[in-house]
């Protein structure tokens, strides 16, 4: 437990974690200025939205929703689909995608915020030091993409301790402000939230926008709850992390009220200057680590997409011999990259790229409640009054989030939504084009056993060949194209036959016992069902181990062993009545660059036979 505490620590919480750097400034501007009233309202604000929002909501209600021990939009999705109506299913799954391209759109921002939010603390260490703020922000995100190849392991060791003290910095430095304040913990109560909110409706509208910036990061606490589980993130969140965050921000209520000059930096600002130094080093460690944890949540997320059907095979580079979660996604790693130093040379500043985010996050927050109203109805049995009292409760929340976040859209929140619908609109793309491929397919092969039964058995049958040919990636009961263009060009069969046919469960991993189902075909001709969860990569040569002791008296020896796999040319017609002309082709183009199914399947290359054929769409 101790150690998965801290494992949590360094990983979960390191979004969440860095928001005081910027979350009470960007407050009191919307507010517009420093007043008893404003302060104490904030700060009312910012605790009872942490406390609704992030422990009530997601710590207590939405952990529960394991999908085998995994959390995520993308699993909720998948876990809402298997209990919910039927006739629902692809509604829900457009919710979770919208919910995953949102999820894409903002986390490109968080690198840039927390990074360049913590070099700004330079400025107060010498002022000229500002036009520096930009180059040593990008010097720092360029390295930290780069670190990615070479994996997180060694580097994750040392999250733990450093995210621990960061938090326990957090603390101290709140309580001492506190100290010489010691009033601002009347804000506590409610009541200063509700008397700020009344008072000024509009500006507290606006100012929850900003409020919202203390939440980002709250999925995270569901997303990564398959690398440590529930209870070792509860107790990090209720016994070190939500103290330490509501003392920091309660500390620089509490100094901004005493001092209100340090409005433009109150979180440095905290400090004595003899400290300033190694709170700016320590930030910087801080939200370095934020963003690893955002990027490292990018590359799981993609690696679920891509089982789920959702995006074209992706080359995955695992990082680790020993943990299977730690793999590395080249494209995946250089998109974002790309996007945070757009954001960085277009906002130049912490205070502009604030006004950015927020909106595509509090977007998904209202599609994790809206599908966990189907997990508490259809799978926990809820009665209909006790799931209307939960979810409609935090479903009006975060609607009150989203709307305050809207006016942000003008203002810069247009890139991550921008960046979002591009990837649900390819989401979306590859989902359907890949079920009019199969329906093709469908419509135009053959049936597999009639056709077996028919060239072993005939009057003619065909010549066979020592050795075992493989055919993965099939339609189930359907002829491979590779299968019937090996009979045209060689005109033979091998002595044994194995048709492959896989498909994603709604669950992360699948049991080896429960991986694959065999179906004899006779004459040393085999289907294979594969199942694998959505956390699962395929791998091949792992399945024909699991199926040595299926079939009698065969060993699987790859030395012995053919693969062979159809490359099929996709051409967009414009004739199809699902899809568009435009969509057909982004299809077609996402079909030519995904990974070669002999890499994504883990088949040795020497031993990889492609056969090319053509579906028109």
């Amino acid at each position: 437990m101790p150690a998965l505490a801290l494992g949590a620590i360094g990983v979960v919480f390191g979004d969440i974690g860095t928001s005081p750097l910027y979350t009470l400034r960007e407050c009191l501007k919307a507010a517009g200025g420093v007043s008893p009233t404003n302060v104490y309202g904030i700060v009312s604000l910012i605790l009872w939205s942490i406390i609704v929002v992030v422990t009530l909501k997601y710590v207590c209600f939405v952990m529960r929703a394991d999908n085998d021990g995994e959390g995520g939009i993308l699993a909720l999705t998948a876990l809402a689909s298997e209990v919910a109506p039927v006739r629902l299913r692809r509604v829900l799954l457009t919710l979770g995608v919208f919910g995953a391209a949102m999820f894409y759109g903002d986390s490109m921002i968080t690198p840039a915020i927390s990074v360049i939010s913590a070099v700004e603390g330079v400025t107060l260490i010498d002022p000229h030091l500002s036009e520096w703020i930009v180059p040593i922000a990008l010097v720092i995100l360029t390295g930290l993409f780069d670190l990615q190849k070479r994996g997180t392991g060694a580097v994750g060791k040392l999250f733990g301790p450093v995210m621990l003290l960061w938090f326990v910095a957090l603390a101290v430095i709140g309580v001492t402000n506190i100290v010489g304040r010691p009033g601002i913990l009347l804000a506590v109560s409610p009541t200063y939230a509700f008397v700020f909110a009344t008072h000024a409706p509009a500006t507290a509208f606006i100012v929850l926008g900003s409020v919202f910036l203390a939440l980002t990061g709250g999925e995270a606490l569901y997303a990564d709850m398959g690398h440590f589980g529930k209870t070792p993130i509860r107790v990090s969140w209720l016994v070190l992390v939500f103290p330490a965050l509501v003392l920091n921000y309660f500390g620089q209520a509490a100094l901004v009220l005493s001092k209100p000059s340090v409005i433009s930096q109150p979180f440095f600002e905290s400090v004595p200057s003899w400290a300033l130094i190694p709170l700016v080093v320590l930030s910087a460690f801080a939200t370095i680590i934020a963003s690893q944890a955002v990027i490292s949540g990018a590359f799981s997320m993609t690696k679920q997409a891509v089982q789920l059907g959702l995006l074209p095979r992706i080359p995955v580079v695992h990082t680790s011999s020993d943990e299977i979660g730690q793999v590395y996604v080249p494209f995946i790693n250089l998109t974002p990259y790309v996007a945070v130093v757009f954001l960085v040379l277009f906002f130049r500043s912490s205070d502009n790229l604030a006004a950015a985010y927020g909106i595509a996050v509090a977007s998904t927050m209202l599609l994790t409640t809206l599908l966990m109203y189907f997990i508490t109805h259809c799978l926990w049995r809820w009665k209909p009054v006790a799931t209307f009292a939960v979810i409609v409760p935090m479903a009006l929340v975060d609607l009150l989030f989203v709307s305050s976040n809207a006016n942000k859209v003008m203002d810069g929140g247009w890139f991550p939504l921008l960046a979002g619908a591009a990837l649900f609109t390819i989401m979306t793309t590859w989902h359907k084009g890949r079920e009019m491929v199969v329906q093709q397919i469908r419509d135009d092969s053959l049936e597999l056993a009639p056709l077996i039964q028919s060239l072993t058995t005939g009057e003619h049958p065909v010549m066979r060949t020592q050795g075992t040919a493989v055919f993965p990636g099939g339609v189930a009961d359907m002829t491979p194209s590779a299968f019937l263009h090996n009979l045209k060009h060689n005109g033979v069969m091998h002595q044994i036959n194995i048709f492959m046919a896989g498909s994603t469960d709604n669950t992360p991993h699948v049991s080896d016992d429960d991986k694959v189902a065999l179906k004899d075909l006779g004459n040393g001709c085999y289907s294979v069902a594969v199942r694998h969860g959505f956390m699962e990569i395929p791998n091949i040569p792992d399945v024909l181990r699991l199926l040595e002791r299926r079939i009698p008296g065969w060993h699987y020896d790859p030395a012995d062993v053919s693969f062979f796999l159809g490359r099929d040319t996709i051409v967009a017609t414009g004739k199809s009545h699902v899809m568009s002309l435009w969509r057909e082709r982004l299809f077609a183009f996402l079909a030519r660059n995904a990974a070669q199914a002999a890499e994504y399947f883990s088949l040795p290359p020497n031993r990889v036979v492609e056969m090319g054929g053509q579906v028109n769409l």
